[in-house]
């Protein structure tokens, strides 16, 4: 994965936690993911296509989807329901939209979030794409950006 593909996720990450949620985040090492369980047991999952295929996650620790749906709904959310769930829905759409606006290029759609959740749950890529793992820590806990995004062949025209 190219590395003009990560950083508008990145970025975008960045700016939806500061400008939605007043909240800073801090990056940690970006490395290759290499297993298929995200590190964290709450996940937004959404599918991108285009001129280029692939998934972005973001998976985050309990007390963030906590305190970010909190931050989101302006309320005190005392436990994972619904509510919570929607806003991690929604702030994984928020960064994968912002970052697709960077990427015109690949001419992206962006597919509704789905969320996943549990100690141990599993998210996929396609198979031919290599994901980038980028963890995060903010005051409230961890989380992790996981992107995954390859270009499609183009058929050559005879």
């Amino acid at each position: 994965m190219k590395a003009e593909y990560i950083n508008p996720f990145i970025t975008s990450l960045g700016t939806v936690f500061r400008t939605m949620l007043q909240c800073e985040v801090k990056r940690g090492p970006i490395h290759l993911k290499e297993r298929s369980y995200p590190n964290h047991p709450i996940s937004g999952v959404i599918g991108l296509s285009g001129k280029a295929i692939g998934t972005v996650v973001l998976s985050m620790s309990e007390p963030v989807a906590l305190k970010a749906a909190s931050a989101m709904l302006m309320t005190d959310c005392q436990e994972v329901n619904a509510d919570v769930l929607d806003a991690v829905g929604e702030l994984t759409n928020m960064v994968a939209g912002r970052a697709k606006s960077q990427l015109e290029e690949l001419q992206l759609s962006v597919s509704l979030p789905n969320i996943v959740t549990g100690p141990d749950h599993e998210v996929r890529f396609p198979s031919n794409v290599m994901p980038i793992c980028v963890p995060f820590d903010t005051p409230w806990g961890p989380l992790t950006l996981e992107v995954g995004l390859a270009p499609v062949a183009v058929p050559v025209a005879t």
